[in-house]
């Protein structure tokens, strides 16, 4: 099999009569979630558990087994091992990436450099950190059954010859404004995902790329519009569309895809982010009741940052007393808000859950 020669961007052909009438429905849906994003005034705190749910489905695409509790529990002290633990570490560097990313766009663009930063992260000694991290590749790769050839393989991406020109176009695409964001995110991920620069986490890098364009271009107040959910459920479809496109030109396909994605997506993620903003203000109101304490809005945020943390983490998180942190954890026990997962033993601190956050962010 050849390896695949790339488009030059910006596509031309696109049937552009039959694409806007999708776009323009999936345009109003993100317009919709991003005005709640707009009336959330610390939506870093309360939306933190859906950054780690990204990061759970995203690295889930790749075959990753870890869980949105999983990772939470993990990071509070109940230590997972073996492979579950290597999955953990990956998840915990993609939500590294992600908030990394949004501090270096409040000042600067999407370039190659920020790229290579982003991947270096992402493979940051976790499987995959003997794939040149942070390095563009400089061999000839293929995708196939395990140890098949290249003659065996479903898709041989571009000559390492020609590699670095597409880069640069990509590059410049990016910077480029197209006749709409939402067509153009397509395309820049497609063309990401084909050209296939890293050994490896190119489909991880790929879809941190859609938030961070759209918030680039100002489609988004926040970079935090996260698509892995449909992709993951849709996963089969969404690997063959981008087959389709190497195979048969076929960028239309792809581009439905992605807009009907983006649509569901973000209605889906309207519904959870309004279910966090009543669940924030019931139990801000439920926590001034029970405890009566000047550091409610404290207390609040610290169990939507984390909805599962131990009692050292959560002293230090709110900055709270010692004291009065522990009164407020024994009553908001005592009242079925909080779940112990672990009783404090001697220099042990007890681990605790917030399960109604956890089950709005898991979708149940």
């Amino acid at each position: 099999m050849k390896p695949y020669l790339p488009n030059d961007l910006p596509l031309q052909g696109l049937n552009y009569q039959e694409l806007f009438s999708l776009v323009g429905n999936a345009n109003a849906e993100l317009a919709r979630y991003d005005g709640l994003l707009q009336g959330i005034p610390n939506p870093e705190v309360m939306l933190s558990p859906l950054t780690i749910q990204e990061a759970v489905l995203s690295s889930k695409i790749e075959g990753t087994q870890a869980t949105v509790d999983e990772v939470l529990e993990h990071e509070a002290g109940l230590i997972k091992d073996g492979e579950k633990e290597k999955d953990i570490r990956e998840i915990l560097n993609y939500r590294h990436a992600l908030l990394i990313s949004r501090e270096y766009l409040e000042d600067y663009p999407i370039k190659l450099g920020f790229i290579c930063e982003l991947h270096k992260i992402l493979l940051d000694s976790v499987r995959g950190q003997d794939k040149t991290p942070g390095l563009f590749r400089k061999d000839q790769n293929w995708i196939g059954k395990a140890g098949c050839s290249i003659e065996e393989a479903s898709f041989v991406p571009p000559s390492p010859l020609i590699l670095n020109e597409f880069l640069q176009k990509l590059e410049t695409y990016i910077d480029f404004d197209d006749v709409d964001y939402l067509l153009q995110t397509a395309v820049i991920h497609a063309q990401f995902e084909l050209l296939h620069p890293f050994k490896d986490g190119n489909g991880r890098i790929g879809r941190l790329l859609i938030p961070l364009f759209l918030y680039q271009k100002k489609s988004l107040s926040q970079p935090m519009f996260y698509l892995s959910e449909y992709l993951e459920a849709h996963r089969e479809e969404y690997y063959q569309r981008l087959k389709a496109i190497s195979q048969d030109g076929d960028w239309n396909g792809w581009i439905f895809f992605f807009l009907k994605a983006v649509s569901v997506q973000a209605k889906q993620n309207s519904i959870r982010v309004r279910s966090i903003m009543a669940l924030y203000e019931e139990i801000k109101t439920k926590i001034q009741k029970i405890t009566h304490s000047q550091y409610t809005l404290q207390t609040v945020d610290g169990l939507f940052s984390s909805p599962i943390f131990s009692g050292i983490d959560f002293i230090n998180k709110t900055q709270i007393p010692r004291p009065t942190a522990q009164r407020i954890i024994r009553l908001l026990k005592d009242e079925n808000i909080l779940q112990e997962l672990r009783p404090a033993s001697g220099q042990q601190s007890a681990v605790l859950m917030f399960p109604q956050l956890i089950k709005i962010t898991e979708g149940y």
